[in-house]
């Protein structure tokens, strides 16, 4: 069975990639899960946005990781608005790093892979949170979060 993938898929593939594999592991595990769409002519249309989002997320040399970090240091602090419970401080839930990403893009930072930004464990607080985000070996910027009340 040919399948393209649409995320990295350890041991078999990145993003982009067609691949091979046998009938039950694309039926029962990769399409199911959303980790590959069948490879068809119109899929190719597919492989080329993913491999352009791919690209724009992608942290390509030391230059471009000090970039990327000046660029976060110019956001300042980003807010993100949740919802909370009765007495207004905690948090429905918890904030991903895919809130974090959205809210760094919104507020007018670069676009950020959500797997390299680090969070000092669950945010489930309303306040200020240090969130990390590693760019390169020996580069990272650290971004104040505020999460407020919504």
């Amino acid at each position: 069975m040919k399948l393209i993938l649409t995320t990295d898929v350890p041991g078999l593939g990145a993003p982009g990639e067609v691949v091979e594999v046998k009938d039950g592991y694309g039926r029962n595990f990769l399409l199911p899960r959303g980790l590959a769409i069948p490879a068809t002519k119109g899929a190719e249309k597919q492989i080329a946005t993913i491999k352009r989002a791919q690209l724009a997320r992608e942290i390509r040399g030391v230059e471009h990781a000090n970039e990327v970090k000046q660029a976060l240091e110019k956001t300042g602090e980003v807010v993100i608005t949740a919802r909370t419970t009765g007495d207004g401080s905690k948090l429905f839930g918890s904030i991903t790093t895919a809130d974090v990403a959205a809210a760094i893009k919104a507020a007018g930072g670069p676009v950020l892979d959500k797997r390299i930004i680090e969070t000092d464990g669950h945010i489930k607080t309303v306040g200020k949170h240090p969130v990390t985000v590693k760019l390169h070996p020996g580069v990272s910027a650290t971004v104040t979060l505020r999460v407020a009340a919504e």
